[in-house]
């Protein structure tokens, strides 16, 4: 048995099972196959989106990735184009955020509360957390 994804002229999909293509071709020719939606006999045979490998083809390799490099071009990025407000994060964010102040990127710490005031005023920001500088000694 084989079985084909057939389509009829309204664009319904459905699937036909025949002993073998010419079975499927004297069906067809006899309009002995219609469509289940529609009961249209103009059916064609359309390409299934099933298939059977009989291997796994091995997956290429990712490149090698320097995180640590990343990292840093990450934390040069935001030390250069970010105004460093230090602990008055929050606040600076809330002045932007109503108006008070001019908007600009700004950068700095918070604590844990100060992130909930600020979600739960529906202001976005992102925490990049700041690897430690490599060691002189090594």
């Amino acid at each position: 048995m084989i079985a084909f994804d057939l389509q009829c002229a309204y664009g319904h999909v459905f699937e036909g099972w025949f002993e073998d293509n010419q079975a499927y071709e004297a069906q067809k020719e006899k309009d002995l196959i219609a469509c289940p939606v529609c009961n249209d006999t103009q059916v064609s045979k359309v390409p299934s989106t099933f298939a059977i490998k009989t291997s796994r083809p091995t997956p290429p390799k990712a490149p090698a990735v320097d995180l640590a490099a990343i990292s840093r071009k990450i934390v040069d990025y935001v030390e250069k184009n970010f105004d460093d407000v230090g602990p008055d994060f929050a606040k600076e964010a809330l002045k932007i955020h109503y108006g008070a102040s001019e908007p600009r990127n700004i950068r700095g710490v918070s604590t844990q509360e100060e992130e909930n005031l600020l979600k739960n005023e529906g202001i976005d920001f992102v925490k990049v957390p700041i690897p430690e500088p490599p060691d002189s000694d090594s």
